[in-house]
């Protein structure tokens, strides 16, 4: 079987849920790469979408960033999102402020779900060219960006079971010792 580190207190439908998030992102960005690649995801797509290296730069950039932000979630459920990893300048092992960690989940959700509105309504609205597709592109377009929409209900899953737990920590109900090198209660953030 294969083991998925968490922290021991992690419910373990939380620790599925933060672990789900990089993967529902990577269809989306594997579907850009490929544009970006001139693979045939598009009518254009033969002639390298009709992009410039700017326009390359940046939808690869959306990729990597997208991912990158998408992996922050395991930090709800790991060590390294109650302490700072030692090697973080001015932070390293330092205690994470629970309140900000939820805030900043909490806000990621709501700009997720204003960008998946936002699409929503442009695709209905006809705002702008579009992207010319056959059928199977669609098709494809579609199943690699609708895991996306999975992204905000999972990361407020988490970032709510990251608050409650932590909530509980901070009430007393926690001394765990996996922190090595914690810091003190009077040195915490």
């Amino acid at each position: 079987m294969m083991r998925i580190k968490a922290l021991p207190d992690v419910p373990r439908w939380a620790v599925l849920a933060a672990h789900a998030v990089p993967l529902v992102t990577l269809p989306s960005g594997l579907w850009r790469l490929a544009l970006v690649a001139g693979l045939p995801v598009t009518r254009d797509a033969g002639r390298g979408a009709g992009m410039s290296a700017g326009e390359s730069v940046y939808v690869v950039s959306l990729s990597v960033v997208s991912e990158l932000l998408a992996f922050l979630t395991l930090g709800l459920v790991r060590s390294w999102g109650e302490v700072f990893p030692r090697w973080m300048p001015f932070l390293g092992g330092r205690r994470v402020n629970p309140a900000a960690a939820t805030g900043a989940a909490l806000a990621g959700v709501a700009g997720l779900c204003a960008i998946a509105a936002w699409g929503v309504y442009a695709s209905y609205a006809d705002l702008g060219p579009g992207i010319p597709t056959a059928p199977a592109q669609e098709a494809l377009l579609v199943a690699c960006y609708a895991p996306l929409l999975a992204w905000p209900v999972l990361l407020a899953a988490v970032a709510v079971a990251y608050h409650r737990r932590r909530r509980g920590e901070e009430r007393g109900g926690g001394n765990r010792q996996y922190g090595a090198g914690r810091p003190a209660a009077s040195s915490w953030v």
